[in-house]
Formats: C-alpha cells, sequence, structure tokens
C-alpha cells in the first residue's frame, strides 16, 4: 500500500481500496477496518489504524428517574433481522431505527435533552488532533503453556550446562504468573492521538495499533488524561 500525506483530501482513495472493500461489511461498524501508514509535510511516517463509524443511532435512552442513572444506549451497523430474537426486533421497532449488529450503553453524567431515540451519530464528535481511549476484546491465543510468552519471563540461559528447558519458567516466587488462557480480555489503550477525520466516509484514523482482530468492535471515547497535542 502506497503512502499517503496527511493533508491528503481525497481519503478514500486508499482508505477504501480493494484491500477494504472485501472486508466492508454492513457488519463493521466501529470496527477495526485496516492499518496503513501517512506521511507528515516533513516526511514522517505515521503507523495508523482505520477505524469506520458505520450507522450509529440511538435505541434507547436511560434516565434517572425512570432507570436509576443516565445513559445513551447506541446501536451500529444493520443485522439480518432473521438472525435477531422477537424481543430485539420490538426493541429497535419501538426506536424507529433498522437492526442493529451491536448494541452498546454508555453511561452518561448529566441527561442529554438536545439528543432523541433514532438520532444517528457521526463522527464530527471528535477532532483532529485530540486523545481519545480505545477499547477492544484483545486477539485470543488459546492456552499458553510457557510463561516467557504470557508473562514475558526472561527463561533460564541458553548455554552453560542448561539443556533443553531454556523456555522453562524456573522460580516464580511469590507470584500468580502461571501458565493458562492468553488473550481474549477487554483492553484499553489511552491516549492516542486522533490523526485524521473522514466525515464523508465515517472513517477515524488514530495512531498506532488497536486491540482487537479484523472486523473487531472497538468503543472510542474521549481521553480522561489529555486533551489535544
Amino acid at each position: 500500500m502506497s503512502p499517503l500525506y496527511i493533508q491528503d483530501i481525497p481519503l478514500p482513495s486508499f482508505v477504501l481500496s480493494k484491500r477494504i472493500k472485501k472486508k466492508q461489511i454492513p457488519e463493521r461498524p466501529g470496527l477495526l477496518a485496516c492499518m496503513t501508514s501517512v506521511w507528515t509535510e516533513d516526511g514522517k511516517r505515521i503507523p495508523v489504524t482505520v477505524l469506520q463509524v458505520d450507522r450509529l443511532q440511538i435505541t434507547d435512552i436511560r434516565t434517572k428517574k425512570k432507570n436509576g442513572y443516565d445513559a445513551i444506549q447506541v446501536g451500529v451497523g444493520s443485522r439480518n433481522p432473521r438472525n435477531i430474537s422477537r424481543a430485539m426486533l420490538g426493541h429497535f421497532a419501538r426506536a424507529k431505527v433498522p437492526p442493529k449488529s451491536k448494541v452498546v450503553e454508555f453511561r452518561i453524567r448529566s441527561p442529554l435533552n438536545s439528543l432523541e431515540i433514532g438520532t444517528q451519530l457521526f463522527v464530527n464528535h471528535f477532532q483532529e488532533g485530540a486523545f481519545v481511549d480505545i477499547r477492544g476484546k484483545s486477539i485470543g491465543k488459546g492456552f499458553s503453556v510457557f510463561n516467557t510468552l504470557r508473562w514475558n519471563f526472561r527463561g533460564l540461559p541458553a548455554s552453560h550446562g542448561v539443556s533443553i528447558s531454556h523456555r522453562s519458567a524456573g522460580s516464580t516466587g511469590q507470584s500468580q504468573d502461571m501458565a493458562g488462557r492468553m488473550g481474549g480480555k477487554n483492553v484499553t489503550v489511552q491516549n492516542i492521538p486522533i490523526i485524521k477525520i473522514d466525515n464523508e466516509n465515517g472513517l477515524i484514523l488514530v495512531k498506532g495499533p488497536v486491540p482487537g482482530p479484523d472486523k473487531g468492535y472497538v468503543t472510542i471515547r474521549d481521553a480522561i488524561k489529555k486533551n489535544s497535542f
């Protein structure tokens, strides 16, 4: 994939390339589309992850008076109604929104009177240069026997009398760092800068990698530790 410059306006020329179009299905909202790289004016290469927000709509609004807390429920993407339960179909029908592939609830500090059920949300909530926290489910690696892989243990020496057991954990001390299932957990990466936003195609380019596989869902929030560059 050829590098591009940040100031290049036609983002879809590389984001919606043949490679991405193969993966771009309606059930990939809030998603990891791919990784690529952009170049600054001074020739610095920046690796970025392309995230896509697909048909994000408010499906319900929770209030402290009715539910005991304030929150908004949003649905993303689309899904075949045959693969959705009747309860959820009724929920979407009451909200007057098409069936969604995933529904997520976000707590809010105070009620949002300006938003109504069915309102579509866009990526223009975020700004280029701002920092965000991204949460996703890491790629599952299965059962990991070697502590050197799961817990980054150094292992035993590779010579001087050590044979067959170079990757043994050795003495772990008072620790719970044992063999077990690796990956497949919710991971949050903080203070990820936004490099580029494409409002037309609902794309957000963030610097560096994001936890999770392709087609994986992620949640994007305003960073709690930083605001902007």
